[in-house]
């Protein structure tokens, strides 16, 4: 039996989950986005907040991948603390307005909390000068050639949706979604320390 390259299995996988996704319930409102074709190239989700309780969870999620600045990171680094994974580009208008509160946010949880974005379309190039203009200083992986960050949450993230924001536990489970922009600070906030209480 002739067996894929391992990218070409991960691509295939992120399509076919996409595929499902967008082809589902006609109430879906990423589905209406993606037929609507309305050239805004990204479909968003609504802000939805769902929190996991921890029986919910399922297993931890383990990811790495290289950063913008070259470097590696590896969730196995922030077991013990509460991770924050945001999925983002450049070019997607929702991510723009949320960058402050992602950093304000991070910047109020030094050695609690460990955020880290997850770039899905930017190479370094693109990726950098956005996180200089926000003056984003956590690290963001480039997961745009394999999306083997991507396919690690598949069953929790939607591939179509960006941005999306996950806090995972300090086992690394997923512990709470933000589907969509995050449109107060306040939310994030709550989601984090939340979290970080359970283990306090």
């Amino acid at each position: 039996m002739r067996r894929m390259p391992r990218a070409a299995a991960v691509l295939g996988a992120l399509l076919t989950a996409g595929t499902m996704l967008l082809a589902g319930c006609s109430s879906d409102p990423l589905a209406e986005q993606y037929r609507e074709g309305s050239g805004k190239n990204y479909i968003a989700g609504d802000g939805t907040v769902v929190e996991f309780a921890p029986e919910q969870r399922g297993e931890p999620v383990e990811f790495a991948g290289e950063t913008v600045d070259g470097a590696v990171f590896d969730s196995a680094d922030a077991l013990g603390k509460v991770a924050v994974v945001n999925f983002w580009y450049a070019g997607c208008a929702p991510c723009r307005a949320e960058a402050p509160i992602l950093q304000a946010v991070h910047e109020a949880y030094p050695g609690e909390a460990v955020f880290v974005g997850v770039n899905v379309r930017d190479q370094a190039g693109t990726a950098r000068p956005f996180e200089e203009d926000y003056g984003i200083t956590y690290p963001s992986i480039l997961d745009v050639d394999e999306g083997r960050v991507q396919f690690a949450f598949a069953g929790k993230v939607p591939a179509a949706a960006v941005p999306t924001t996950l806090v995972l536990d300090r086992e690394g489970r997923v512990a709470a979604r933000i589907l969509g922009q995050i449109e107060d600070e306040s939310i994030l906030d709550t989601l984090v320390r939340d979290v970080a209480a359970e283990g306090a």
